[in-house]
């Protein structure tokens, strides 16, 4: 019997790690996509390789689109400093690459249509986050009405290409447990914006792993220059 087939949006870091770990829980065959977007450094997308090779996937695909190019990020303007970790924090902080899940999303649907896929699995979450506009549950139902329209495969031929969203009410140490009792290959994945050889352990993205972990009771297995929440 041929497996139903899932495109993952695999950035490489905790989230989108864990949800590799549910789609291949779930049955299906995996075909992950990365971007190498121009952002601030690489080793998240390095993360990414090593998660799909662990998951021995046929193909692992990388789209290069050049978001530099635009601006408006922390994640990828240099002149723009990452700030701080602030977990509570309710603003939109300047991490936020316009557009971003937007973007991906559309890479993501027209490969599911190319490959077959069913479904598109990708990691927002709208519980401990740092606020983007893109992980909200609004989006995602606005970008499914969409799609549904979008494709040949969806608009002519009357199929479903669903996304799916199985972090989205979760949180972060949910998230950890959920990797952990899957299998997920969490010591590849890199959470950190600044990028240095060691998560920096002060961003945002970090500070959230890191309580994320505490509150999981499980050990993060990546190295920090300092943890603190």
């Amino acid at each position: 019997m041929t497996k139903e087939k899932a495109v993952i949006l695999l950035s490489g870091g905790l989230d989108s790690c864990t949800c590799m770990a549910v789609a291949k829980e779930a049955g299906y065959e995996l075909y992950p996509i990365s971007f190498n977007y121009h952002q601030r450094h690489s080793v998240e997308l390095e993360g990414a390789k090593k998660i799909a090779s662990f998951y021995g996937v046929k193909k692992h695909l990388i789209i290069e689109t050049n978001m530099e190019a635009i601006g408006g990020s922390a994640l990828t303007d240099e002149k723009i400093e990452v700030p701080e970790g602030d977990v509570e924090r309710k603003d939109v902080p300047p991490t936020y690459v316009p557009a971003r899940n937007l973007i991906f999303l559309s890479y993501a649907m027209g490969y599911a249509e190319v490959v077959g896929a069913s479904h598109v699995y990708i990691g927002v979450n709208s519980v401990d986050y740092s606020g983007y506009p893109d992980c909200r549950p609004e989006f995602i139902q606005k970008f499914q009405a969409l799609s549904d329209y979008a494709t040949t495969a969806t608009a002519v031929e009357g199929k479903k290409i669903k996304i799916e969203t199985p972090l989205q009410d979760l949180s972060k140490s949910d998230i950890v447990k959920l990797g952990s009792k899957l299998g997920a290959p969490l010591q590849f994945t890199h959470s950190c914006y600044n990028g240095g050889e060691k998560a920096c352990g002060v961003c945002d993205s970090c500070k959230l792993r890191l309580r994320g972990f505490a509150e999981a009771g499980v050990e993060d297995p990546i190295e920090y220059e300092t943890r603190s929440l």
